[in-house]
């Protein structure tokens, strides 16, 4: 198992990256895949084509409010994860889970403990779990998940985008997070990076993985509410990807 966790600042296109790098996967025979949509925002499952109700965030809240009045015979672990495993959205070839935010003050923690524990079971289950992070990557900061195998940090075509991705990357190291391999990508980028910006790429020590050109097809199916992975093979960003998505793993 490994796990690709996407990064970067708001409006970058993570949830893009995140669906083409799933699709990639895929067209390559490597399933099951668990995609994880850890974004406060949860615009993964569309972008998968998936309908999703519930979140994590709302089972750790009903749990806090509810966990003295647990069925009887059955341990607060348990119950916990019966409910966790509801909301697992199971597929032919993808699950998905939606991380979503807890409602209401309380301590957390042992619930946060019982999650990292099931998590660690069920990532053990899929080849590639692909992670669509929210920009300070809390979940991984509160160690629910194991270490990141590839982190990508995604960039718009921008020096002020660099170095907001180079800050991400020094906060990931400042939370302790484990990361064997974490990489620049350029998304929305034109036909050729600029000498400034290539330079400036190079000053962050982070190596540039690549770029996703900015591809009307991806924008039209985004405002179409339609999935990625339904995108023909020879749109240019797709094929991008999957050169991209090919290098890493």
């Amino acid at each position: 198992m490994s796990i690709i966790a996407v990064a970067g600042k708001g409006g970058t296109g993570k949830t893009t990256i995140s669906a083409l790098i799933i699709r990639a996967l895929l067209k390559r025979g490597i399933k099951p895949i668990l995609a994880i949509d850890a974004d406060p925002n949860a615009n993964l499952a569309e972008s998968l084509g998936i309908q999703h109700e519930e979140s994590i965030g709302s089972v750790l809240s009903d749990f806090l409010r509810g966990r003295d009045s647990l069925p009887a015979g059955m341990t607060k672990q348990a119950y916990l994860e019966m409910k966790l495993h509801q909301i697992l959205h199971e597929g032919r070839d993808i699950d998905l889970l939606v991380m979503g935010v807890p409602e209401g003050p309380g301590c957390y923690c042992a619930a946060n403990a019982i999650l990292r524990n099931y998590f660690e079971r069920l990532a053990g289950n899929y080849q590639f779990v692909v992670v669509d992070n929210e920009a300070g990557m809390e979940h991984f900061s509160r160690k629910t998940a194991a270490a990141i195998d590839i982190l990508i940090l995604c960039t718009a075509y921008s020096l002020k985008g660099l170095r907001t991705a180079s800050l991400l990357s020094g906060m990931a190291d400042q939370l302790g997070i484990t990361i064997a391999r974490r990489y620049l990508l350029v998304n929305r980028a034109p036909e050729r990076l600029s000498h400034a910006f290539q330079d400036a790429v190079r000053a962050t020590g982070i190596p540039l993985l690549g770029a996703i050109p900015n591809d009307p097809s991806i924008e039209e199916a985004e405002l179409a509410g339609r999935s990625i992975l339904g995108l023909p093979d020879d749109v240019p960003a797709v094929r991008r990807a999957a050169e991209l998505a090919q290098r890493i793993t």
